[in-house]
């Protein structure tokens, strides 16, 4: 099936002709580290969408072939199928001086990568394209984003899931219908660059165990160290540094990289040596021990408190025979926010937003499931029209897709670069005064699209849902989505913290140069130059971490003023249907922003969204989580 449709010129289509290498690899795992790929199937195809060549075969991992319930490949199967090794160079020339396709496309980049360096090969990929991400964009009405689910929608027959050849057929007709849409909408593609995965920042990491105990402070003048007690250590020390480290964590103290207000007690043998660490905790009154006091505390550490492991209510836990519940949407819950972290000196100067009342129920008020597009007028002024969709139970676009229901044009949004094809697509367009009183045109309604997600106001929160039986093991996901048209660089990023606000090592916090924690439980996955996700294995996280804090920060001289607003949605997975989405509008000269929180209560995990920014940048923002950070 060509690309090149009758209802787009050719010129309309430039955009969207490239050469094309569809790929899919059915893994031993998730984890491409230490997880291999079982077997892998290419498509390649031309800038008018015709396959010109495809390549499958299975592969000898050396290892248990994992989940055969999933994919069917038994280890007699693979028995006797090449090694990477062997095809390694067959699909690197159908890489070359392509752009690699596929779905959740970071997952199957990740795993090629990997084997490729095994084989001691580099992965000739300069760029890539997620389906998964483009059709985000597109958005298009199915209950979720899932490769067979969009196949439907789009009429592309399959034959055989979780086969790799058949997924990777079926991915092509996918990504020419995709393609398609996104020509229809005028929708730029969500490329992703590809730096080579030698690259140092990439080097996975050796996994650290958190401590098992809450932290009890500090401890009293001449007094024994408890279980739990956060120590850093600076400077020259007798015994090997490692070993020091090593029996602290075995008497079950928190060793920590840096020292911040809650550090009980600083190791040296020089308090005046001038070490960062030294002079932070001369300014926050860290006590400072000299070695050999502190090897002979160790001698006597005294029992703390363990960290409470969530559990699951009763009720909430199926039985063996019970199938599990499909996912309910979450529903708000009162609770004041509280403070959000304080970075040390003046926070934005934007003005204090309090977070909205709870409104009534979204499906009584008028603008109810709809998706409205505000374009023009001042940065205000956008933010005030789109906080009055919200209140009116609407969701506040801010890109042009498919689920888009309304525009409104403020002052000068009719010289906006989309209203051409809002124009030519016929999408309801109203003057600001309609959001006073709207007058709604009923939609057409299509079936089999998502229920509508809930819209949460700015410091709205809600209940996650109880994961059971093979929901369990889904990441919980938390999507930021800007304008396409935005042109600086924005990286999402997250803090693994406990109850005092803080990371147990700095290795928790994730972002572009560490992507995953050691523990990966929380992983970074970027979508597209537009749209990163955190991905949250809330099940694994150990007890010690009590929030996953969510935020996103701008490299240089911009603002989140120039951006403007920050899109997040939030649900099980990355191919579900997101189950609560808000809208974030930064004010005028923040640079770094928090954007949500997922973090326990009692036996829930909750998610607020906080929308709060500071004029400082990612640096400062990670000092105050407790993060090492170099100046």
């Amino acid at each position: 099936m060509p690309l090149l449709s009758p209802a787009f010129d050719e010129p309309g289509l430039r955009d969207y002709a490239h050469d094309w290498a569809v790929l899919d690899v059915e893994t031993s795992g998730l984890v491409a580290r230490r997880d291999r790929v079982l077997s892998v199937a290419v498509v390649v195809l031309g800038p008018d969408g015709e396959q010109t060549e495809e390549f499958s075969t299975l592969l000898d991992p050396g290892c248990d072939p994992g989940p055969v319930h999933v994919h069917g490949l038994t280890s007699e199967r693979l028995r006797g199928a090449p090694v990477f090794d062997q095809v390694a160079p067959r699909i690197a020339g159908m890489l070359r001086d392509r752009v690699l396709v596929a779905h959740n496309a970071q997952f199957d980049y990740d795993f090629l990568a990997h084997e490729f360096a095994r084989a001691g090969a580099a992965l000739p990929v300069a760029r890539r394209l997620c389906t998964l991400a483009l059709n985000r964009r597109v958005d298009p009405p199915t209950e979720d984003l899932r490769l067979g689910t969009l196949a439907a929608h789009y009429g592309v027959p399959q034959v055989r899931a979780h086969d790799a050849l058949d997924d990777t057929r079926v991915l092509a007709g996918v990504l020419r219908a995709s393609l398609r849409e996104a020509a229809r909408l005028d929708l730029p593609l969500p490329f992703v660059s590809c730096p080579p995965r030698q690259d140092p920042r990439f080097a996975p990491r050796t996994p650290k165990t958190p401590c098992a105990y809450r932290n009890p402070g500090r401890p009293e003048p001449g007094g024994p160290l408890v279980q739990g007690m956060k120590v850093a250590i600076t400077g020259e020390t007798l015994t090997p540094r490692a070993e020091l480290e090593r029996q602290a964590v075995e008497a079950g103290l928190n060793v920590m990289a840096s020292v911040s207000r809650h550090t009980s007690a600083l190791v040296t043998n020089d308090a005046s040596s001038g070490s960062g660490k030294a002079r932070r905790a001369l300014a926050e009154g860290v006590p400072v021990l000299d070695e050999s006091t502190f090897v002979r505390l160790l001698g006597d550490v005294r029992p703390g408190t363990p960290h409470e492991r969530t559990r699951s209510p009763e009720a909430a836990i199926p039985s063996p025979a019970t199938p599990p519940a499909p996912a309910r949407i979450p529903q708000p819950v009162q609770e004041p926010a509280p403070p959000a972290a304080v970075l040390p000196g003046p926070a934005s100067s934007a003005p204090s937003v309090p977070p909205r009342p709870a409104h009534p129920a979204a499906q009584d008020r008028p603008l109810s499931g709809r998706r409205v597009l505000v374009l023009g007028g001042t940065h205000p002024d956008a933010v005030a029209a789109r906080g009055r969709i919200v209140e009116l139970g609407g969701a506040a676009a801010i890109n042009l897709s498919s689920s888009v229901t309304d525009v409104v044009l403020l002052e000068g949004g009719e010289r906006d670069r989309r209203m051409k094809r809002i124009t030519a697509l016929a999408f309801p367009t109203h003057e600001a005064a309609w959001l006073d009183a709207p007058v709604i045109t009923p939609l057409a309604r299509q079936g089999g699209g998502p229920a509508a997600p809930r819209v949460l106001p700015r410091g709205g929160v809600i209940d996650l849902p109880q994961p059971s039986g093979s929901a369990a093991a889904v990441p919980w996901t938390v999507t930021a989505a800007w304008a396409q048209q935005t042109s600086c660089e924005i990286d999402v990023v997250a803090f693994v913290v406990d109850e005092d606000e803080q990371v147990c090592f700095d290795e928790d916090f994730v972002f572009y140069g560490a992507p995953e924690n050691p523990g990966g439980t929380v992983r970074l996955h970027s979508d597209g130059p537009t749209e990163q996700t955190i991905g949250v294995d809330l099940a694994a996280l150990p007890p010690s971490a009590r929030k996953v804090v969510v935020a996103a920060a701008i490299d240089g001289s911009p603002t989140f003023g120039d951006v403007g607003a920050i899109h997040i949605s939030s649900g099980p997975g990355p191919s579900a249907a997101p189950l609560v989405q808000a809208t974030l509008d930064a004010a005028t000269t923040e640079r770094t922003l928090l954007l949500a929180e997922l973090y326990r209560r009692g036996p829930l995990w909750r998610l607020r969204t906080v929308g709060q920014g500071y004029d400082r940048g990612l640096g400062a923002l990670a000092r105050s989580y407790g993060v090492d950070v170099a100046d």
